[in-house]
């Protein structure tokens, strides 16, 4: 193959094997890999990645998708030669994937260390196997996010240790704030901080002195009290009193705690915010009645909170099935298992969405297909039209439907009654037709009807059927 010849534009008139040829060859000239770089096969674009005569600027590109390719890349120590500062004009995402590789080479960590994107150092900042003078060069990178991923290294010495638990940003003091080996002064330094997110991690550490939790109780933000609130190791009156705080935050957190007194259930289901009772639907050993009541609230958020629970009492779920939102009940007709009484409930949906849905469930019975076979709605007929099972007599309504796509969906059926092909056959529609002349058992008789159709649609179909 002549490369020097090829026009980049039209690559795309190589095929798969001259692509990877041309890919692969030493004499391809750079347009020509460029021009591969995009090339819809991953093959082909690897055989770039590792082709010596492949420009620097695509290797950058290359990177984030073949990074060991890139690295094993013949021409790399030539152009390392040519251009000292190469990582550096690499994109993030491709300096990033080469870091992740576990034998990534030293230099590649120390052009990863002057990157000018802080992503590219956060990434090194953490590595498992970085050199001390490395993680004590990122502990004084202008980037938070740098720091904070040092401050969350679990090899770092004290001295780092000290100095990021003073730095300038919360987020950093925040990460600090978790670690296991924080010295017993550096906590007590933590748990007055100025900014209440750190104070909130502080009071998460399960190993957190008593009279620093009790300090920390002191104080009056929402967030530090939220999270005091879900621990179980705080003396019962200051559990007490964060369960009736004022603010609506730290009543939802005293509801997530491990155990709860069930005087506070009781307390939480009259509660006037409802992301209080939002939790209390969460609760685990919520009793059946309570659902069945919170299943009744007012608030739409605590219904839709219930929603995620799969130990629903039958009274729960039928009051769902009656809930304002169209989109809830919906949600409700598609339940794997639905009681009855839910179900005839759902039957009068003023939705036709709802009731279509209901409509293909396998558990409605002959009964209720019956009333949604008269259903108003064209598009609920046709979902009764797709249930799995069908008595001969409903099918035989549906298949005079005044809709034909809900004839058509009948015709389609595979446990169509014989005595029905004729009839469909004959329908004055012609997709309906078409359906049934793609069938493999139609009598003769139907076969020679079709086969006169004034539709050529559906004389070709149904040849294709006899030469199939």
């Amino acid at each position: 193959m002549t490369f020097s010849e090829l026009d980049p534009r039209t690559l795309t008139a190589l095929g798969s094997a001259g692509a990877l040829e041309a890919a692969t060859s030493p004499r391809a000239p750079a347009d020509v890999l460029s021009g591969l770089s995009a090339h819809p096969s991953a093959q082909v674009r690897a055989r770039v990645a590792r082709n010596p005569n492949t420009p620097a600027e695509v290797l950058g590109l290359l990177a984030a998708q073949f990074p060991r390719e890139v690295l094993g890349n013949p021409g790399l120590p030539l152009l390392r030669l040519a251009r000292p500062g190469l990582l550096l004009g690499f994109p993030a995402e491709g300096v990033t994937a080469l870091l992740a590789l576990p034998d990534a080479p030293a230099w590649v960590v120390d052009s990863a260390l002057r990157h000018e994107d802080y992503g590219v150092r956060t990434a090194l900042a953490a590595r498992p196997d970085l050199a001390p003078e490395r993680v004590t060069a990122l502990a004084q990178d202008a980037g938070w996010q740098v720091r904070e991923a040092v401050a969350q290294r679990p090899d770092l010495p004290e001295p780092l240790l000290r100095q990021l638990a003073g730095d300038d940003d919360y987020d950093v003091r925040k990460a600090v704030a978790l670690r296991p080996d924080l010295p017993g002064d550096l906590l007590r330094t933590l748990v007055g901080d100025p900014h209440s997110l750190v104070r909130a991690n502080v009071a998460r550490r399960l190993d957190l002195p008593l009279d620093c939790l009790l300090s920390l109780a002191t104080g009056g933000d929402p967030d530090v009290l939220a999270t005091l609130a879900r621990r179980i190791d705080l003396p019962g009156n200051v559990r007490e009193w964060l369960s009736a705080s004022p603010e609506p935050l730290v009543r939802s957190a005293a509801l997530q705690a491990w155990t709860v007194p069930a005087a506070w259930l009781t307390r939480a289901e009259t509660d006037a915010d409802s992301d209080v009772r939002s939790a209390l639907a969460r609760r685990p050993d919520l009793r059946p009645e309570v659902m069945e009541r919170l299943a009744r609230d007012e608030a739409e958020a605590v219904r839709r909170t219930l929603l995620e629970r799969n130990d629903l009492p039958d009274g729960a779920i039928l009051a769902l099935a009656q809930a304002p939102e169209p989109d809830l009940r919906l949600h409700v007709a598609s339940a794997e298992t639905l009681p009855a009484a839910a179900l005839d409930v759902l039957l009068t949906d003023e939705s036709a969405d709802v009731r279509t849905i209901l409509a293909v469930r396998p558990d409605l019975g002959p009964e209720r297909l019956s009333r949604l076979a008269a259903d108003a709605s064209a598009e609920v007929r046709r979902g009764v039209a797709l249930a799995p099972v069908l008595p001969t007599d409903l099918l035989g309504r549906l298949a005079a439907d005044p809709n034909a796509g809900v004839r058509r969906t009948v015709a389609s059926r595979a446990d169509l009654p014989a005595e029905l092909l004729p009839v469909l056959a004959a329908d004055p529609d012609e997709g309906v037709r078409l359906m049934v002349a793609g069938r493999a058992d139609l009598p003769a008789d139907v076969r020679e009807r079709l086969a006169a159709d004034t539709d050529e649609n559906v004389r070709r179909e149904l040849e294709a059927g006899v030469s199939g």
